[in-house]
């Protein structure tokens, strides 16, 4: 029998259209290899992943539909709709963000993610997914919990909120910079996680406000093992080149954008690779005690750690689905090539996604990656994650049927 079964979602911006993808390829293909739709019990999102994970929640009794309302959803996105800049120029943008600036009858403070807010966005959050719709499916037992991690602003933490059938919260861990907490997950949720600093809005849940949860805790793997997941399906959104790259001539002082690429990089993808690490070693000591000790090695060890950490350690299978080429040269690609069909009357948001793609970014667009929330970016995205699953899915097959 194939044990709990967890699907973990990181962050990273308009590269969350990669997820789209395999969501859409284990809805519409893997069913017809392994007898019908596969089962995820548990639903671990972060950033953009977190928005994923609660419309895969809320449609989880209907699963026939996700890939293609996914896939909708990525799509039919636009720069100017989304930055909310359509028919502006550098002019009228100039003057908004200078009279924000000096209005003296502004009740609040004037934010740099004032002049290029996504609300288009944050509105496609709030009504694409039937938000009331994960309550009931937990209930009725299509999936066991959903599981979103923000960061707390005022305090610096990872808060991680859970809605699981039955409600509360597991034993959790006793880092000082994790919290856990039991909540009914909505918009604003899914919102907070995917606040990126300084770009988008911090979002307030209570009294609080949170951004985005790349901050302290990128790869949500940790909730999905206090959840109880037996196996993990992670999906990273982060190339991993066959060699290092080599550096081959002196390099230039690194601009302001290359600098902002390479920190969203830090936040958003590296996590993933140190989570995992950590997760095969305790599962070497665990098959490595056994083999030295035998059987009663392991039942030792869950009564020590299930004193010292609320949860016994347990072997826990893992598959890692990532993209074969990299997001960054993707992103500089496609800027470059809507660059050459343009007209002069571009809108400013995409003339500076160009300039991105023709700077030092030209072969690691990390930023362009990020904010790129063009449809037929997307749509390529979507595209590689089928063809990325297509290549592993006896894999995939092994993973969701093997006991």
């Amino acid at each position: 029998m194939v044990g709990t079964t967890a699907l973990v979602l990181a962050g990273g911006g308009a590269r969350g259209a990669y997820e789209a993808g395999v969501i859409r390829y284990l809805r519409d293909e893997l069913p017809k290899h392994v007898g019908g739709h596969v089962r995820l019990d548990l639903l671990c999102g972060t950033s953009v992943g977190a928005i994923t994970a609660c419309y895969v929640a809320a449609t989880m009794d209907r699963p026939q539909v996700q890939s293609g309302e996914l896939e909708k959803l990525w799509g039919g996105l636009t720069l100017e709709k989304i930055y909310g800049v359509e028919n502006e120029d550098l002019w009228t943008l100039t003057r908004k963000m200078w009279r924000a600036a000096t209005n003296e009858n502004r009740t609040q403070p004037w934010y740099l993610p004032d002049l290029l807010h996504p609300k288009p966005l944050e509105d496609v959050v709030r009504s694409q997914a039937p938000w009331d719709q994960i309550a009931v499916n937990l209930e009725k037992g299509h999936f066991q919990a959903l599981s979103v991690t923000a960061t707390s602003v005022s305090r610096g933490t990872a808060v991680v909120f859970v809605q699981r059938k039955g409600g509360g919260i597991p034993p959790w861990s006793r880092d000082p910079f994790v919290e856990a907490r039991a909540a009914v997950i909505g918009p604003e949720h899914a919102l907070a996680s995917s606040a990126i600093p300084l770009m988008f809005r911090s979002v307030r849940i209570g009294d609080e406000f949170f951004c985005d949860g790349s901050l302290r805790q990128n790869t949500p793997l940790s909730p999905a093992l206090r959840l109880g997941a037996e196996r993990v399906l992670i999906i990273s959104l982060k190339h991993e080149p066959a060699a290092p790259r080599q550096v081959t001539q002196r390099e230039e002082y690194p601009t302001t954008p290359v600098l902002m690429g390479k920190i969203l990089n830090a936040l958003m993808l590296d996590h993933t690779d140190y989570d995992l690490d950590r997760l095969r070693r305790f599962n070497a000591i665990l098959e490595t005690g056994v083999e030295a000790f035998g059987p009663n090695f392991f039942t030792k060890m869950s009564e020590v750690t299930r004193r010292a950490r609320g949860q016994e350690y347990r072997l826990v299978r893992d598959l890692v689905l990532r993209p074969s080429r990299d997001i960054g040269q993707i992103a500089s690609d496609h800027t470059s090539r809507i660059s050459v069909r343009s007209s002069v009357q571009t809108s400013l948001p995409t003339k500076l996604l160009h300039r991105l793609a023709q700077s030092q970014l030209v072969n690691e667009a990390d930023l362009a990656s990020y904010l790129l929330f063009d449809g037929e970016y997307c749509r390529e995205l979507m595209t590689l994650a089928m063809e990325d699953c297509h290549q592993r899915r006896e894999e995939l097959i092994r993973f969701f049927t093997e006991s």
